[in-house]
């Protein structure tokens, strides 16, 4: 430091940052040192105050473009609306890592149900009541199929709720008229699995079963579940949920995917 001015590296040591932000900050014009006779740059103390109102609005996410264009033509009043401005830009990448956060923690508590279960096995279990977003009962008519349905549902849920999340998985819910009669490849309705839901999965005993496959290849799993049921003492008594834990998201074969079956039952003469 020489009467009051700095070399650009001590300057640097002095404001906290480094030489070569410096040198790109005197490039674009936005903190300009005075030039010694040896043409050396040289730096006042109070300068350090517009490196650290740089470093303040970097951090809020302007970038240095903004910087010089609101350094230069600065008023008490620019600046509020600009802070303004910022804070509602925050606000919307706060709430969207929030969705994120919800989508992921749904995600993994999906795959994390199913990796472990004995794919083999049948049981009966009492599950809780489960949010969800319900749509509305398909419509099969005019030649029109699951695909068909699939879309109308998406596009539907998207109408009545216009900020929902449309990431999270979608599974099929079929009627106990259905289940019983055998009919159990085209579904009543689609759900999303969210946590945000307006709809329930209601509270109640499950008969719940596994099987590996593609979607749709779910037959032998369903006369399974069925003939458990007779032979153990229940029945039928309300929708059956169909869904994939283990899909496309953590599952490289797509024949080889787990699906996950749950039939609402009963104990008979109940």
């Amino acid at each position: 430091m020489s009467s009051g001015f700095f070399t650009i590296s001590d300057f640097a040591k002095f404001s906290r940052t480094t030489r070569d932000k410096l040198l790109h900050y005197d490039k674009i014009g936005l903190v300009s040192p005075s030039r010694g006779e040896n043409n050396y740059r040289y730096y006042s103390g109070e300068q350090s105050a517009i490196v650290n109102v740089i470093r303040t609005l970097q951090k809020l996410g302007m970038t240095l473009d903004e910087i010089k264009n609101i350094s230069e033509n600065r008023t008490p009043e620019r600046v509020y609306e600009l802070f303004l401005s910022q804070i509602e830009q925050i606000d919307g990448k706060i709430y969207e890592m929030i969705q994120a956060r919800k989508l992921l923690l749904m995600l993994t508590n999906t795959i994390d149900s199913a990796m472990n279960v004995d794919e083999e096995k049948i049981t009966v279990q009492f599950l809780p009541a489960e949010a969800i977003v319900l749509g509305d009962l398909n419509d099969y008519n005019r030649d029109r199929d699951q695909y068909y349905a699939l879309q109308s549902f998406y596009i539907a849920i998207s109408k009545k709720y216009p900020d929902l999340d449309l990431n999270y998985p979608v599974w099929a819910v079929y009627s106990e008229e259905r289940v019983k009669r055998g009919d159990w490849v085209w579904p009543d309705r689609y759900y999303f699995s969210n946590p945000e839901g307006y709809d329930r999965k209601p509270a109640a005993l499950y008969a719940i079963g596994y099987v590996r496959g593609g979607y749709g290849q779910s037959d032998e799993l369903y006369k399974r579940i069925i003939d458990y049921i007779d032979s153990n003492g229940f029945e039928i008594c309300g929708n059956t949920y169909e869904e994939y834990p283990l899909n496309e998201i953590s599952v490289s074969d797509n024949k080889n995917y787990l699906m996950r079956v749950m039939i609402t039952v009963r104990e008979k003469n109940r």
